[in-house]
């Protein structure tokens, strides 16, 4: 049987913010934008989605002069993100890849 996938992760970018912070401790806004290489401002609409969701935590502060955004996955999101990986796996038959 299909299990349903997460509305908020299926989004490519919001997946692929998501897999980027699963293997870090949290990750700068600079750094994400460099690596799903999209604007600053889509950037910004899909955490604010993820925050929203509680998937993600959003720190603000300076680097110097610089306003800083940081972003970390909660445990909320790291488990969604497993259930997604989960959900998937009924779509496909990994074991023939």
């Amino acid at each position: 049987m299909f299990k349903e996938l997460d509305p908020i992760l299926h989004s490519q970018l919001r997946l692929a913010i998501v897999s980027l912070l699963i293997g870090l401790e949290e990750a700068e806004f600079v750094y994400l934008k460099e690596k799903t290489n999209v604007t600053a401002g889509n950037l910004s609409l899909q955490l604010d989605k993820l925050n929203k969701a509680g998937y993600i935590i959003l720190k603000k502060g300076f680097k110097g002069k610089y306003p800083v955004t940081t972003c970390k996955i909660t445990p909320k999101g790291n488990k969604a993100f497993q259930d997604y990986v989960d959900s998937l796996r009924t779509y496909i038959r990994i074991d023939s890849i």
